[in-house]
């Protein structure tokens, strides 16, 4: 079935599944997690206009009630509701400059992965143009949206997150972290570096145990029990590098500076890139060398710093 063009869509142009208590919202941009969004509107039964370059990717939310439109500026028109979801912020500054008056009033979301700085420069732009900014941290892959464990880092205009935050909450948990629009993206940032993090460990244990023709699968099991258990110790490192006290009786940067030499001599014995490992030895030297050796591994975060 085609997408059905609404040339000039409306709020008053809904699906007649809509429910009490709905709103009018238009989602910009309908890649994986874009398209997710919108279906997840569409099921909390709010009025959903959608828009992509790619006017085909708008044919299977067409089909269940949502109204496609061929522009921009159409789908900023019909909502006073709207959500960006783009590749890029430089795809959402080009979108947001070539609207002109059509923004005026309306409430813009702007769930595209960025930076700070970035946030708070489209905030600027957007109240250019008259419109309210919030920016979002989406914690989710597309396939957890709406889910129990899918949740929304918001920050910008307090007052329209308080406003749309039953029709945002169709994403998953919605949690505002503040006015500044940066906040989001900052949040958003931090949590994916522990992720990131995490990932980049996880992968190279098995590259380590595959060296040897030890499956993957044989390592995965104990080292999700030991990465559980270590990250229990996530709140404790918090509460010292608030606090500034960083003295353990744990495992000290002189410790952790004794033991690294080890990692980076085994990945080269076995025909692995030590990179990672050398980078933290640098951090620990740095530590020691500023008298820091008795410290624990919370340290570190403050030696991170330029």
């Amino acid at each position: 079935m085609s997408a059905p063009v609404s040339p000039s869509a409306s709020p008053s142009s809904s699906p007649s599944s809509s429910s009490p208590g709905s709103v009018s919202v238009s989602v910009l941009g309908l890649g994986m997690m874009g398209s997710a969004l919108a279906s997840a509107l569409l099921d909390a039964g709010h009025r959903v206009t959608v828009w992509n370059r790619t006017f085909a990717r708008t044919g299977p939310l067409a089909d269940r009630g949502a109204v496609a439109v061929r522009t921009a500026a159409e789908a900023v028109a019909a909502s006073e509701l709207v959500i960006l979801c783009l590749l890029d912020n430089g795809n959402v500054r080009e979108v947001l400059d070539s609207l002109g008056e059509e923004a005026a009033g309306r409430t813009l979301v702007n769930l595209t992965n960025g930076t700070p700085r970035q946030a708070r420069d489209l905030a600027v732009r957007a109240a250019g143009r008259g419109a309210r900014y919030l920016d979002g941290g989406i914690m989710a892959v597309p396939q957890m949206i709406a889910g129990p464990a899918a949740y929304v880092f918001y920050s910008g205009d307090e007052k329209a997150f308080g406003e749309y935050e039953s029709a945002l909450a169709a994403f998953g948990g919605a949690q505002f972290v503040g006015a500044d629009a940066g906040f989001a993206a900052l949040y958003d940032i931090a949590l994916l570096t522990g992720m990131y993090g995490m990932v980049v460990g996880v992968l190279q244990a098995f590259a380590l145990a595959r060296t040897e023709n030890i499956p993957a699968t044989e390592v995965a099991g104990p080292l999700t029990d030991w990465v559980g258990a270590m990250l229990t110790g996530a709140r404790p490192w918090a509460e010292a590098i608030d606090s500034g006290e960083h003295l353990t009786d744990v495992s000290s940067l002189a410790v952790n500076h004794a033991a690294v030499p080890n990692f980076v001599e085994t990945f080269r014995d076995q025909g692995l890139d030590p990179a990672f490992f050398e980078q933290l030895q640098k951090l620990l030297e740095r530590g020691i060398e500023r008298g820091h050796g008795a410290d624990g591994l919370s340290r570190l975060a403050d030696l991170l710093k330029k």
